[in-house]
């Protein structure tokens, strides 16, 4: 268990000291007592030195294609373009066959209701969202921003 100090001074206002963040009195009770307490001081000096290692501590971003998701060839591009397509196309062509599968079976109107009405909600929940996100997307003001 880690030391603590001996005359029970609240060691978590160290850090507040060496932040600037205490009070005018706050802070003086703090530099009175690590005048009298070498445990706390111990501390108070360990902190500053860990401050001061996180503060110069230089952080390398990579370059910014590196950060980039978009396809980087023309090939590339134009095969997650193709790829969305069929999938959209083939999505619309099961969901429509689905429907009209469902609307021409005359038996059940409760499971009718069931099947449209949960693919409406759905829908509604989908168009909502999207309706959203296209306001959104005109007054964004980080749409520039590519990272």
């Amino acid at each position: 268990m880690p030391e603590t100090c001996p005359h029970g001074f609240d060691e978590s206002l160290l850090s507040g000291a060496i932040d600037r963040e205490l009070i005018q009195s706050t802070a003086q009770k703090v530099r009175i007592h690590l005048e009298d307490c070498a445990h706390c001081r111990a501390q108070y000096d360990e902190l500053t030195k860990l401050r001061e290692v996180a503060m110069s501590t230089t952080i390398h971003q990579p370059p910014d294609d590196q950060w980039r998701e978009t396809p980087r060839t023309g090939f590339s591009k134009a095969g997650r373009t193709m790829g969305w397509l069929l999938a959209t196309l083939w999505l619309l062509i099961i969901t429509a066959y689905g429907l009209y599968q469902g609307w021409q079976n005359t038996d059940g109107a409760f499971e009718k209701f069931l099947g449209f009405g949960g693919f409406g909600a759905v829908a509604l929940l989908f168009a909502s969202v999207a309706l959203d996100r296209w306001r959104t997307a005109k007054t964004d003001p980080y749409r520039e921003i590519e990272k």
